[in-house]
């Protein structure tokens, strides 16, 4: 079973955990006979993780991420220094050893921030961006998720691999488009993505699709690692760590998409 090649997931040690019953001498039968009726212990009293957990933990920092958005559409000048921010917290909850609540609703909310300046910015330009984009993050998600809940879709060693290389191709690639962009190199909004032509076509309606593939994958692996964390009895605590990388993930199809819009709308 591929696990999530999702940095954010890197940390979290995935592990069999198990205790043993202890046994109380002198016990009568009756007492012998309540303990044995109660019923049995969840995730939440053993203190494993568990989807629930997991998924309104979710649900938690994805509404700051909103409240980060609403404040970022207000004051769209907030956008470039959270992105910058944004950017150095998800690096500190992807390599700190011990999950931080804190931190990582400090991340959603500057996410936030982030998104809702940039969201709103394109909204004057082109009306209607914003319902498209979510809606569009949303059928993603959705489609990926009923498919991975059906066994329609797995992940594998080989499109594992395969990702890697692409998503790390791509993210040296968007640091680089973003060096030019703000040294004002290339001035268009999207810099070479939206910039460059291919036969006339621009670059980023040529790998936007694949992009928001890698997103989509990306969901899978996603998947799949909260999957074997709760088969595996991971401590509930990693369920923050999962959190923060479904959202990490989510952010990344939100952009993709908007993103992709905007240029197709534009040509």
């Amino acid at each position: 079973m591929a696990l999530s090649s999702n940095p954010a997931f890197k940390n979290a040690a995935f592990g069999n955990g198990g205790t043993k019953a202890a046994t109380t001498p002198g016990m009568t039968p009756a007492q012998l006979d309540e303990l044995y009726s109660r019923p049995a212990a969840g995730p939440t009293e053993t203190d494993r993780m568990s989807y629930e957990d997991t998924v309104m933990k979710t649900v938690g920092v994805l509404a700051v991420v909103i409240v980060g958005g609403v404040i970022g559409s207000f004051v769209p000048a907030l956008a470039l220094p959270a992105a910058l921010i944004g950017f150095a917290l998800a690096l500190v909850n992807i390599f700190k050893k011990k999950v931080s609540p804190p931190l990582i609703f400090a991340y959603g909310l500057v996410e936030g921030l982030f998104l809702g300046g940039i969201s709103i910015t394109l909204e004057s330009i082109l009306p209607g961006i914003i319902s498209q984009a979510l809606l569009g993050t949303g059928l993603v998600f959705g489609v990926t998720l009923a498919l991975f809940a059906n066994g329609k879709i797995r992940a594998s060693a080989r499109a594992t691999k395969v990702f890697m290389i692409a998503a790390i191709s791509y993210g040296i690639f968007s640091l680089v488009n973003f060096g030019l962009q703000i040294t004002g190199v290339n001035n268009d909004p999207w810099g070479l993505v939206g910039g460059f032509d291919i036969f006339g076509i621009p670059l980023g309606l040529i790998i936007g699709p694949l992009v928001i593939i890698m997103a989509a994958y990306s969901l899978v692996l996603d998947f799949t690692a909260i999957q074997e964390g709760v088969k595996r009895g991971a401590p509930r605590s990693l369920g923050w760590r999962a959190a923060f990388g479904l959202v990490l993930t989510i952010v990344w199809l939100y952009l993709e998409i908007i993103r992709l819009i905007s240029i197709f709308r534009s040509n």
